[in-house]
């Protein structure tokens, strides 16, 4: 059995025929300048140009790189999760394949894990693409994630980050989630830092991002807002929801039923005020009951896994004396 290497370095790419085999070379003299053992992961997202018979000849000439092609084209996280799956390093560093992230970069994020970090993430300090479409919008999205989820970091979107295997264990990818990966991580109590990278302009190929994905990005942040503050207590969200609803509603109709005592006419001088009342006292009550079946969901599945509600870093205690 092959020793685990201590670094594995995952790559998830898309038609990057043309840079896979510099970005190889970098990635071999960077760490094997490192003194460390390692692989290289590369995940092929169902490319369409050369790149698969590219990593054939690669992995043949190259025992500690890897490559996993997945059937159909599953996007970013799903190809970032078949690579944390396939890597075997104590620590696990994933980056773009386009060669704007600088393998060199990689032993400042290692640097940060050796002085005990779980997750360390790479900040595009200087970044010179569109301000317009990209700089901006990454701003906005970065200050809105910071003051939603509390986690401070400046640089959400990049792919560049180290983390600890173990962390990794805990972490479930689905959907369009790898840009909240910090959040996730936040979740299970990881220590978390960053460190400044360097992004260098697109050499070959075309890039995958866009202002379109704007929409998405917000749709994630909500999901993983609600994940990081009621994941295990669905009710006190919706709960909170259904008091605000349904006392509204409920006060409505109570001064409702005092003027109808008083022989006012409901419909005729307050019709719409019943009708708003009675949409809010039944809206109340429903998100009661979602509250209610998300708290029979979640003790459904924490105890179905079998995971715990809690992460424990590690276990200490006095050993053993040898009679």
């Amino acid at each position: 059995m092959s020793a685990r290497p201590a670094v594995s370095v995952v790559i998830p790419a898309h038609n990057e025929e043309p840079n896979l085999l510099p970005l190889v070379d970098r990635l071999v003299d960077t760490l094997a300048g490192l003194e460390r053992s390692f692989e290289v992961v590369i995940v092929d997202d169902a490319s369409t140009d050369g790149s698969v018979r590219l990593l054939r000849n690669l992995c043949a000439n190259e025992s500690r790189l890897k490559a996993v092609c997945l059937r159909r084209n599953s996007g970013q996280t799903a190809a970032l999760a078949a690579g944390f799956e396939a890597a075997s390093g104590e620590v696990v560093v994933a980056m773009d394949g386009d060669l704007q992230h600088a393998p060199e970069d990689i032993p400042a994020l290692l640097a940060k894990v050796d002085e005990g970090y779980d997750l360390v993430n790479g900040w595009r300090e200087d970044r010179n693409d569109g301000l317009l479409t990209r700089r901006l919008p990454s701003r906005v999205a970065n200050w809105l994630i910071r003051k939603l989820s509390g986690v401070e970091l400046r640089d959400f979107g990049g792919t560049f980050k180290a983390y600890r295997a173990d962390l990794l264990d805990h972490l479930r990818l689905y959907g369009e989630l790898h840009r909240f990966v910090p959040v996730l991580a936040a979740m299970h109590g990881a220590r978390i830092t960053e460190v400044p990278i360097s992004i260098r302009e697109r050499a070959a190929g075309r890039s995958h991002y866009g202002l379109g994905r704007t929409r998405r990005v917000f749709f994630d942040l909500l999901t993983v807002v609600f994940l990081a503050r009621y994941l295990t207590r669905p009710m006190h969200f919706f709960g909170s929801l259904g008091i605000v609803c349904g006392g509204a509603g409920g006060a409505a109709l109570a001064f409702l039923l005092f003027k109808k005592l008083q022989g006012t006419h409901i419909m005729v001088e307050h019709g719409p005020l019943l009708i708003a009342a009675s949409v809010l006292a039944l809206t109340g009550l429903q998100l009661f009951c979602t509250g209610l079946v998300g708290e029979i969901l979640m003790r459904t599945y924490f105890e179905s896994q079998g995971r715990p509600i809690y992460g424990a870093r590690e276990v200490i205690q006095q050993a053993e004396r040898k009679a």
